[in-house]
């Protein structure tokens, strides 16, 4: 072979030794934000590692929540990011110690700027001493003033210049934040993957005027006060069957096109838990996560669960990709049917379940006995970052369920 032949043979032997080599992401910690407006944005912190095959893993810290992220795809200086569960994706070109890109829901046309940065850092500036200390609990009232005016109740434990807790809704709780307060400024933050929340308030020592922050497409301002008697409607009492109606009805199709109704003999003589909810809910995957692991605690009880997704998917077939990652993902056993898609709009559920006075929050859950009677429908979810009032909703609902089933002895958790 001549030496043009054996070159051409040597460039080839290179590029393809090089061909699927990416630029490697630095492995350790990392600081991420997402613009959330024209002067602020909300900060996470995360860490990159590898697996044993040598496949990227993010984890994302919230406080006490560690979400991990394992699905990757990098090709010529482009990396796309899926969040587990979830349909956002986060996609930018990257090196090995920044990403610049944007988090992207294709079903909701939503895009927030995002970029990240390798290195450890705070998650907030600080700057200054705190001035307050705004552990305890807050009454709050967020779209402050308006007409669509709704209470929350904010629940904070501060350590140094460290804020950590949430605010509990009619809708459920607002994940896991983290923050700092930088003299009488505090700033809270949550990235799950699914939701992207920042709180900024001013607060003096017995009250707070702040900003939420929901991605860049939604805004309220809300205030506060301290007030540790403070509690929000009981979540049992918010939904309930219209007059004129005694029974819970349902009829939707499942993953392959069957109707099934509440009516159908697997219901009958059964206790039933309808879980009205959507996969792109992190308060409804909270509340998935607590039922697989209260049903494999308690395999002989004599109880039927189903849920009824409203999804915001384009197409029914993107609908039911959604419905089968999350049974895939969290190990879902029992039967989700599609009640909807094209939105997840709560006016339409009301359209869809008639018999209730409203759906005001997913995820909503119905407690129906072995008669067929509604004995009790709650509305959200209190999850772990509720710390408290999560022991007291998982003591009620072991109680619920022995009250329906009557049978079985239900296994402490």
């Amino acid at each position: 072979m001549g030496k043009v032949g054996l070159v051409i043979l040597s460039t080839f032997l290179l590029l393809l030794s090089c061909e699927g080599r990416e630029t490697p992401l630095k492995l350790g910690d990392w600081w991420g934000a997402m613009d959330v407006s024209e002067t602020e944005s909300l900060p996470f912190n995360f860490s990159i590692s590898k697996d044993d095959n040598g496949s990227y893993i993010m984890k994302m810290y919230n406080a006490e929540e560690v979400v991990v992220v394992d699905e990757f795809e990098m090709n010529d200086g482009v990396i796309r990011i899926q969040m587990p569960i979830f349909e956002g994706y986060i996609e930018g070109t990257y090196s090995e110690n920044s990403i610049q890109g944007s988090f992207i829901k294709e079903s909701l046309n939503r895009v927030v700027p995002f970029h990240a940065a390798y290195g450890k850092r705070d998650r907030f500036e600080v700057t200054k001493d705190p001035a307050t200390d705004v552990s305890g609990v807050w009454e709050t009232y967020f779209n402050f003033g308006q007409d669509n005016q709704y209470p929350g109740k904010g629940i904070f434990k501060q350590t140094g210049n460290k804020v950590t807790g949430t605010f509990r809704t009619h809708s459920g709780d607002y994940r896991y934040l983290e923050g700092a307060i930088n003299g009488t400024t505090v700033k809270l933050s949550a990235f799950d993957g699914a939701h992207v929340f920042l709180f900024t308030a001013e607060v003096a020592d017995s009250t707070m005027q702040g900003t939420f922050y929901s991605g860049n497409h939604f805004v309220s301002p809300f205030q506060g006060k301290r007030n540790d008697a403070f509690e929000l409607i009981d979540a049992d009492e918010l939904t309930f069957l219209k007059e004129g109606y005694d029974r819970f009805e349902f009829s939707f199709e499942d993953v392959e096109g069957k109707l099934v109704s509440l009516s159908d003999e697997r219901f009958r003589n059964k206790a039933v838990l309808v879980q009205i909810m959507g996969t792109w809910c992190p308060n409804c995957l909270d509340e998935t996560r607590f039922y697989v692991d209260f049903l494999k605690n308690n395999p002989s009880l004599d109880i039927e669960f189903v849920a009824l997704a409203f999804e915001y998917a384009k197409t029914k077939e993107k609908a039911f990709e959604g419905i089968a990652r999350l049974r895939e993902r969290v190990g879902v056993d029992y039967t989700i049917l599609l009640a909807q898609y094209g939105t997840s709009s709560k006016q339409k559920a009301n359209e869809k379940l008639p018999m209730l006075n409203h759906v005001i929050s997913y995820p909503t859950t119905i407690y129906i006995d072995k008669q067929g009677n509604v004995k009790k429908i709650h509305t959200g979810f209190n999850g772990p970052a509720t710390g408290e009032k999560y022991e007291l909703f998982k003591k009620e609902f072991s109680e619920t369920i022995q009250e329906l089933t009557e049978e079985v002895e239900i296994a402490a958790k």
